[in-house]
């Protein structure tokens, strides 16, 4: 297959980019890199929104330990059978079906974390209100989101027409700010590859492409950790 093969499959379907397991995440340097920064430990109360396959969930889980609890949030009911056993012998893992722009958690957590979700909302600034909603006075938000016209097979952009924010990663640093969360970090992070290797076998298992020797740049991942206020203003 050629070069137009690839990227026309990308436009459908990259925005499944969300890897199987934390072991094959080419995103968890970033997704460890925040919960250092958050210090998440163990008895926290933690959730992840739009949990899908459970990779931040396992992560969360593991530093929660056993005392901790995550609620794993996703309006996909198959998602519940996906992280049912996630993090078995690490944490107490709670499963609901709900979007998140009807949040609704049984408690006010630490932290609240998203990957990969507000570019498929109807409404980023909805969702991270909700999300800010969630989170107790001084609990963390952690947001990661893409920018996936800035990807790149050989030079040429990645796009994905049907995400209703695409490009919504350049934009979350105002928004949770503009709920009137302190940003303690904010950072981008793009894998790239070339030839044989974990980027390439991503894609390829995605558009069903082989990759060959392509030039890969994965759309940037924009981090956001904040904090939200002990108080409101």
């Amino acid at each position: 297959m050629t070069l137009e093969d690839a990227l026309a499959n990308s436009k459908s379907a990259y925005g499944m980019l969300v890897p199987m397991d934390h072991e094959t995440d080419l995103w968890g340097e970033p997704a460890l890199r925040a919960m250092d920064i958050a210090g998440v430990a163990p008895g926290w109360h933690c959730a992840d929104i739009g949990a899908g396959t459970g990779v931040i969930t396992e992560l969360l889980a593991k530093r929660v330990t056993k005392t901790g609890r995550i609620y794993a949030v996703d309006q996909d009911p198959a998602s519940r059978d996906a992280i049912a056993d996630i993090a078995l012998g690490h944490t107490q893992v709670v499963t609901l079906t709900q979007s998140v722009e009807d949040l609704t958690l049984p408690e006010a957590v630490d932290l609240a974390w998203c990957r990969f979700l507000l570019l498929h909302v109807w409404d980023p600034i909805t969702a991270i209100a909700a999300m800010v909603k969630s989170v107790k006075p001084g609990g963390w938000l952690v947001i990661e989101e893409p920018i996936i016209s800035a990807g790149r097979i050989d030079g040429e952009a990645l796009s994905m027409p049907e995400a209703r924010h695409p490009d919504v990663g350049a934009d979350i640093a105002a928004m949770v700010r503009a709920q009137g969360c302190h940003i303690e970090a904010a950072w981008a992070f793009a894998p790239v590859g070339a030839g044989p290797g974990p980027v390439a076998d991503t894609l390829e298992a995605l558009t069903g492409v082989e990759m060959s020797d392509s030039s890969i740049v994965l759309s940037p991942l924009v981090t956001v950790v904040a904090k939200k206020p002990e108080s409101p203003r």
